[in-house]
């Protein structure tokens, strides 16, 4: 990533925290999750919210770390992701700013997979520290955050439902990806992946092994995997050969994003993308 840091953190270090909750998210999953917490009259603003986009070229401007300096309240993914936020909190530390890291609610590391929010422990944790946060900047309002945290993990139940429904369908299924984004959620259904150091070479942007890059064709290849993920936000030349391969041997393919599409609440989002992964499944058997 690129990041225009000298403007940012003279931005920084000449605003000052903001008494009344506000929210600011670097993900709009957690966007939308603040906004489903906080309710009317609590500004929230999410940064990365394109799904054209990839999320690893975007560019830090003075605009967004203004925004990042008014926030009462900041809620990030971190585990590595998005490294620009963590530099800017820590250039400028204000105790009145809280700051709620996704990857440190269910102990997550820089290292391992950082699309967290695919795992199911992450936003219904996100959403109770974001009422706890909010409850702090505001004690009069504190019942009204905890209770609409309760209700959106209420929310949550019919997606823990399905995912537990294909999960006793299709575990032990082998699938592939030609990056780990959706890796935590195809655990959680018990999918078999696999190539997952080639997949973790294509998110560093990393040369990936000859070896790794052989299994993977061999997979597509022979169908010994009956599904592929890959980025739709992210595509390049072997990726696109990936794709090609895929389609070749029948193989059905799945794109999964790293940013939520707009106006599109997060249930319905993974909803959405559970609905392809089990077309596709029933299509591998067919």
């Amino acid at each position: 990533m690129r990041f225009r840091l000298a403007a940012a953190l003279a931005l920084l270090a000449a605003t000052g925290a903001q008494a009344a909750p506000s929210v600011i998210a670097a993900e709009n999953v957690y966007g939308a999750v603040a906004s489903s917490v906080a309710g009317p009259g609590v500004p929230v603003t999410s940064i990365l919210t394109n799904p054209n986009q990839d999320p690893h070229a975007f560019e830090l401007s003075p605009m967004v770390a203004r925004e990042i300096a008014d926030a009462g309240i900041v809620a990030y993914n971190g585990a590595g992701y998005d490294p620009w936020m963590t530099r800017l909190l820590a250039a400028s530390p204000r105790p009145a700013r809280q700051a709620i890291e996704a990857a440190a609610l269910i102990g997550a590391k820089p290292g391992g997979n950082p699309h967290l929010w695919y795992d199911p422990r992450t936003v219904p944790a996100m959403a109770s520290a974001l009422a706890a946060a909010l409850a702090a900047a505001d004690p009069a309002g504190a019942a009204g955050y905890r209770a609409r945290a309760a209700a959106f993990r209420a929310s949550l139940a019919p997606l823990d439902a399905r995912i537990a429904a294909m999960r006793r369908q299709f575990a032990g299924t082998p699938v592939t990806a030609t990056e780990p984004v959706f890796g935590a959620m195809a655990a959680a259904l018990g999918l078999a992946m696999r190539n997952e150091r080639f997949q973790i070479a294509i998110m560093n942007d990393t040369e990936p092994r000859a070896s790794d890059v052989a299994a993977m064709e061999s997979d597509l290849k022979s169908r010994r995997v009956r599904l592929l993920f890959y980025n739709a936000q992210v595509t390049d030349n072997i990726v696109r050969h990936l794709l090609s391969l895929a389609h070749e041997a029948g193989v059905p393919v799945v794109g999964v994003t790293e940013t939520m599409p707009p106006g599109t609440g997060y249930v319905a989002w993974i909803m959405g993308e559970l609905d392809a992964v089990e077309a596709a499944l029933r299509e591998s058997r067919s």
